[in-house]
C-alpha cells in the first residue's frame, strides 16, 4: 500500500449503545450511515472510554497514556507542553487537518470546571451545575436539515480538505471532532421526527444510595425531574441529535467513496465518552456506569474486511497505537494500549480483552476506577465501598452485587490492582489538587482572576466569594471551612 490516508471522525458524548444496528428500537433506521460503515469493516461492539470526561479522555486517546501515567486529571488539567502526543506528531509524515475540538492539552475549559475539579473530594455539597447550558432542553421549530450549522461547517471543511488531498504526494491525516452530541439537549423539527416518540425507552429509576453516586446527584444538579414525559422527551431529543451526527458522518464518508479515496483511506468513527440522558438519575459524563463510560468504535480501510464485528472489550487507550499502526509509524513502548489493527483484520481474535478507566474530575468526591472483565464490571471508590455489576444479566446496573459475590469483587480488584495502584494515584490526584486551589484562591483573593461563565455571564465578576458561588451553588462560609479542613488532611 503506497499511502496511508486516515479520516478519524471522533463526536462527542456518544453513548456506545446507542446505534440502530446494535437493536436499540428508537434508533432502527436513524443511524444509517454508521450502521453501514461497520458492516463494511469492523464493529467493536464493547467500547469503553478510559476517563470520561473531555479533556483527560482525549489526554489519554492522543498521548496513548492512561490518566495515572500522563496526570490528564480534570478538564483543566490535561497533557502538559511538551509531552508527546499523536496529534503533534502526525504532521511530521501526514498532511494533517484538525477540524473541532483538540482539548487534550493542560489550561482549557471555565473556571467552574478546574474549581470543582480540583475541590470534588473536600465534600462541598452544594450544587456544581445549576447554572450550566448542557441542562437545556430545546426542539426548534423549522425543518433544516442543519441544525447544528457550526458542525456542518466542520465537515463542509473536512470535505474541502479530501477535495485538496486526493492527489497529495503525502497521505493525509482528517481529524474531525464534532460538538455533537453533546449536551445540551436541542434538535429540531426534522431530526425529532426520526426517532418514533413511542420507541423512546424509559430507563427504571436507580434506588442507589452509594454515597458517591448520591454525591454526583447532587453536584450535578438536573432541574427538570424524572417524570416520565420530561424523560421521554430528553431522550428522544439526544437520539435526533444523534442522527443528526450520523448524517454528518455519512457526508464525510461519501465524500471519501466519491473522490475514489475508499481503497487508500482508513475510516475510524469513535466517541470521547457517552451521555447519562437521565439513567440512575443523572445527565453528562462523569461516570463510571455504562452511559458514560461506553463508547462507538468502528473502522474500514485497506486489509480490514466487511462484516467484522468483534465482542472482544476495547478502549479509547487503544486508538492511539492502531492510528499509529495505520499511518505506518513505529509503536511506542510507552503505550498503555494496544494496537486494535489485527482484530480488525482477522489476523487474530485474542487481544487484552478488558477495559480499565477511571475518573478524577468534576462531580465526584473521590477518585473511581473501573475494570471490565468477561460479564463483570467493579468499581473501586476510595474511601466508599466498591461496586460490582453483572452487565449480561443487569445491563442496566441496577443490583450492585459486590457484597452478594465477594470472592469475584475481590479477584476484580486484584486485576485492577495490576493496572493502578489506586491508592497512590489518589494521593497523587489530591496533592496535585490541593496546590493548584491554593495558587488559585491566593492569586483569586488578590482579585486576579474574572469570570464571567454559567451565572456571571454578562455580570462578570472578580469577587473571590462570587466566583466560589458560581462553582457551588450557595459557597458559603460552612463550605470554606470544610475546604481548610480538606487542605490540611
Amino acid at each position: 500500500m503506497s499511502k496511508r490516508n486516515i479520516i478519524f471522525f471522533h463526536a462527542e458524548s456518544w453513548d456506545g449503545r446507542m446505534l440502530g444496528l446494535l437493536g436499540h428500537p428508537a434508533l432502527a433506521g436513524a443511524t444509517p450511515n454508521i450502521d453501514r460503515i461497520a458492516r463494511q469493516g469492523m464493529l467493536f461492539r464493547n467500547a469503553y472510554t478510559s476517563h470520561p470526561i473531555c479533556c483527560p479522555s482525549r489526554a489519554n486517546m492522543w498521548s496513548g497514556r492512561y490518566t495515572q501515567h500522563c496526570e490528564s486529571w480534570n478538564n483543566y488539567k490535561g497533557l502538559e507542553p511538551g509531552m508527546w502526543a499523536l496529534l503533534d506528531e502526525l504532521p511530521k509524515s501526514h498532511a494533517t487537518a484538525v477540524f473541532g475540538k483538540r482539548d487534550y492539552r493542560s489550561g482549557g475549559h471555565s473556571m467552574q470546571a478546574r474549581l470543582t475539579g480540583w475541590l470534588g473530594a473536600a465534600g462541598i455539597e452544594k450544587p456544581s451545575y445549576s447554572f450550566d447550558p448542557a441542562q437545556g432542553i430545546h426542539i426548534a421549530d423549522d425543518d433544516s436539515p442543519r441544525c447544528y450549522e457550526s458542525d456542518w461547517r466542520l465537515i463542509d471543511s473536512s470535505i474541502a480538505f479530501l477535495e485538496e488531498h486526493r492527489d497529495g504526494e503525502r497521505p493525509f491525516f482528517l481529524n474531525i471532532s464534532s460538538h455533537l452530541v453533546h449536551a445540551s439537549f436541542k434538535t429540531n423539527r426534522y431530526w425529532l421526527e426520526k426517532i418514533p416518540e413511542e420507541a423512546v425507552d424509559i430507563p427504571p429509576l436507580d434506588p442507589c444510595t452509594h454515597p458517591c453516586v448520591a454525591f454526583q446527584r447532587g453536584s450535578k444538579a438536573w432541574q427538570h425531574g424524572f417524570d416520565e414525559a420530561t424523560v421521554r422527551k430528553v431522550r428522544r431529543i439526544y437520539f435526533a441529535m444523534c442522527a443528526e451526527a450520523d448524517a454528518m458522518v455519512g457526508a464525510v464518508y461519501d465524500a471519501m467513496e466519491r473522490l475514489g479515496l475508499g481503497d487508500s483511506t482508513y475510516f475510524v468513527f469513535s466517541s470521547d465518552h457517552g451521555e447519562l440522558a437521565l439513567e440512575h438519575q443523572q445527565y453528562y459524563k462523569m461516570s463510571l456506569y455504562e452511559g458514560s463510560v461506553r463508547v462507538p468504535m468502528c473502522m474500514t480501510g485497506p486489509s480490514i474486511p466487511a462484516g467484522g464485528e468483534s465482542e472482544n472489550l476495547v478502549s479509547t487507550i487503544d486508538l492511539c497505537p492502531t492510528l499509529m499502526a495505520m499511518a505506518g509509524l513505529p509503536a511506542r513502548v510507552d503505550c498503555d494500549g494496544e494496537n486494535l489493527l489485527p482484530l480488525a483484520t482477522g489476523e487474530t481474535t485474542e487481544s487484552r480483552n478488558s477495559a480499565y478507566a477511571c475518573f478524577t474530575g468534576t462531580s465526584m468526591n473521590t477518585a473511581a476506577f473501573m475494570l471490565r472483565r468477561e460479564r463483570w464490571k467493579y468499581i473501586a471508590h476510595v474511601g466508599h465501598p466498591s461496586q460490582l455489576f453483572d452487565i449480561e444479566a443487569d445491563p442496566r446496573e441496577l443490583e450492585d452485587l459486590s457484597t452478594v459475590r465477594p470472592e469475584v469483587a475481590a479477584r476484580l480488584d486484584g486485576e485492577l490492582r495490576q493496572i493502578v495502584d489506586y491508592e497512590a494515584t489518589h494521593r497523587d490526584w489530591q496533592s496535585y489538587c490541593k496546590s493548584a486551589f491554593r495558587q488559585w484562591r491566593r492569586q483569586a483573593k488578590r482579585g486576579l482572576y474574572v469570570d464571567e461563565s454559567y451565572s456571571l455571564r454578562g455580570n462578570p465578576s472578580s469577587d473571590y466569594w462570587r466566583i466560589m458561588d458560581n462553582a457551588y451553588t450557595g459557597y458559603d462560609q460552612d463550605d470554606e471551612a470544610k475546604v481548610e479542613t480538606w487542605l490540611n488532611a
